[in-house]
């Protein structure tokens, strides 16, 4: 039994590993790119600069999925499905 609750436990770390390393692309795909870049400022902040500013920050994550995701908010609507931007959050926190 414990043989497969660390197997299970395993597998699942690798596949949120995935997901992550997988967000650099998926931002491109989403067209976040247009508009930001991983370490220079274009129209909006940089992912880093974002990083850093909620560096610390118990909500993050919340903070800025609603940030992103609110049709009234300064944000540009984009098109990406909320899992993509819950998963692209993730990996920007971890710059």
């Amino acid at each position: 039994m414990k043989t497969i609750l660390l197997s299970a436990i395993l597998a699942a770390g690798v596949l949120s590993a995935g997901t992550v390393q997988a967000s650099p692309d998926l931002a491109k795909s989403a067209g976040c790119v247009k508009c930001h870049d991983i370490e220079k400022k274009k129209k909006g902040p940089s992912f880093q600069a974002s990083a850093k500013k909620f560096k610390g920050t118990a909500d993050a994550e919340a903070v800025m999925f609603k940030t992103i995701t609110d049709p009234n908010g300064d944000h540009p609507e984009q098109k990406a499905k909320p899992e993509d931007v819950k998963t692209m959050i993730k990996w920007i926190l971890t710059l």
